[in-house]
């Protein structure tokens, strides 16, 4: 995983020339924007007088994780003036995503998340799904100081978000025939992933005084990256080993979520796809020896391949979406970062 919050593994991984001054001293500004975005989600979510709520809302955030979206509020507010405002629209993006992670575990049942255990194995569902109504409440109480673009803009996404969750429920194969398959889980990727670093991109840029025209292509440039990191997220949920996730390796196939290299993979002919189709087809794959059969036969088939692709296609068309931004060393970050985030599932 990335620790953004290292200035060399941002130099070296994201891009940036470590013999560029400029963007030496790009890198050092996002480490301490980033240390000062731990210390304000701390603030943020405690509760004076309740400590066990803050022990159970602080837990994901205290567990770290990549901080992608954070950095990418930052680096929009690169191409503005860079007002303090910025660290405040790190923290929103970061609140919200970190609430959906207590909702979602709830839905997948994981034991784990970010390398601990997970609030719901820890507190139950009941509470766990409080917490992330508790976080999203902080959230919207940061937003409302940034005005009512940042508060319209986390509506929508919000909205997305759970909309993208919704279709990633109904799955591809009962969607009253709105979507085809492949259709229907880029939709979901687009509303449940890529809507959240979008909105990150151009909140950034906003809160800073970047023209319309940048907060514009962050948008899509977001949108697009977004889904490139889920497909590269969904092939490391079969090629990675537990360990290296930080949660349970094969999490989609437990809960009968039908990803892009599955859907490659059950296209293919031959009885290994055959197999997968059987084992899949009954939905949630629960049992342990099924699971590690079906990761088997989707490791060996042309689906990881084949989604890798698609998400190399992604990540180009935001790199050049990157190239069209100003000359400045936050593009060349957003570039870099178009090549890290598919890189990380090869």
């Amino acid at each position: 995983m990335l620790e953004v919050v290292n200035t060399t593994t941002i130099v070296t991984e994201l891009g940036l020339d470590p013999a560029d001054e400029r963007h030496a001293e790009f890198a050092a500004e996002l480490r301490t924007g980033l240390a000062l975005v731990e210390d304000r989600l701390q603030e943020v979510l405690r509760s004076p007088g309740y400590p066990d709520l803050t022990e159970a809302a602080t837990h994901l955030v205290r567990a770290g994780g990549k901080r992608l979206r954070p950095l990418m509020a930052l680096t929009g507010a690169a191409f503005g003036g860079g007002r303090d405002e910025a660290i405040s629209a790190a923290v929103i993006v970061e609140l919200v995503h970190v609430a959906t992670l207590y909702h979602d575990d709830v839905m997948d049942e994981a034991p784990m998340r970010h390398g601990v255990t997970s609030a719901n194995s820890l507190w139950g569902n009941k509470k766990a799904v409080l917490i992330g109504d508790y976080v999203l409440a902080c959230a919207a109480r940061v937003g409302a100081g940034l005005g009512d673009y940042a508060l319209r803009l986390q509506a929508k996404t919000f909205g997305r978000l759970v909309r993208g969750q919704f279709l990633e429920a109904t799955g591809p194969f009962e969607d009253c025939g709105r979507h085809a398959p492949y259709e229907h889980h880029i939709q979901v990727m687009a509303d449940k992933s890529a809507s959240l670093i979008a909105m990150a991109g151009r909140l950034g840029a906003q809160v800073s005084g970047a023209d319309e025209r940048i907060i514009e292509t962050l948008g899509q440039y977001g949108e697009l990256i977004g889904v490139a990191f889920q497909i590269s997220d969904d092939v490391l949920d079969i090629s990675a080993s537990t360990t290296d996730l930080g949660k349970s390796a094969g999490t989609d196939l437990r809960e009968g979520v039908v990803t892009l290299p599955m859907l490659h993979a059950l296209d293919d002919e031959g009885p290994g796809a055959a197999r997968l189709r059987e084992i899949i087809g009954h939905g949630p794959v629960t049992d342990p020896a099924l699971r590690d059969e079906a990761l088997g036969l989707l490791r060996d088939s042309a689906g990881v391949d084949r989604a890798l692709a698609e998400a190399h296609g992604y990540a180009a068309k935001a790199r050049d979406l990157a190239l069209g931004l100003p000359d400045s060393p936050a593009r060349a970050l957003l570039t870099g970062l178009s090549a890290f985030v598919v890189d990380r599932g090869e």
